[in-house]
């Protein structure tokens, strides 16, 4: 059974740091694409960053240079590593894969994780 499981969320003022994790289990980790995601109240999930088995990332627009996303095989873990957080990042941040991609564009996988929580205050 495949699980994604992300912690590390939590209330952080403008300009703070945090970082997220989701421990992915059930799938051969090293052969797999994640991505993360997160979502506001009242909007759609947006994509805001992906790592493909080989370590190529991808960025919403909104956090390149801010948010970087890496993988360590030895712990089967994605990390998400927020700076210069805005109040605007606050979200519900979620994991998803096995991914894939099609050309640059991620293709989610039917699995997501149950979410960690991001509140920036201002």
């Amino acid at each position: 059974q495949v699980q994604l499981v992300e912690s590390g969320g939590g209330l952080v003022q403008a300009g703070g740091s945090l970082r997220l994790s989701c421990v992915v289990s059930g799938l051969t980790f090293s052969r797999n694409a994640i991505g993360w995601y997160r979502q506001a109240p009242g909007k759609q999930p947006d994509m805001v960053a992906t790592i493909s088995s080989g370590g190529v990332t991808n960025y919403a627009e909104s956090v390149k240079g801010r948010f970087t996303i890496s993988r360590d095989s030895t712990k089967n873990t994605v990390y998400l590593q927020m700076n210069s957080l805005e109040p605007e990042d606050t979200a519900v941040y979620s994991c998803n894969g096995p991914g894939y991609y099609r050309g640059h564009y991620y293709v989610t996988g039917s699995y997501w994780g149950q979410g960690t929580q991001v509140t920036v205050s201002s």
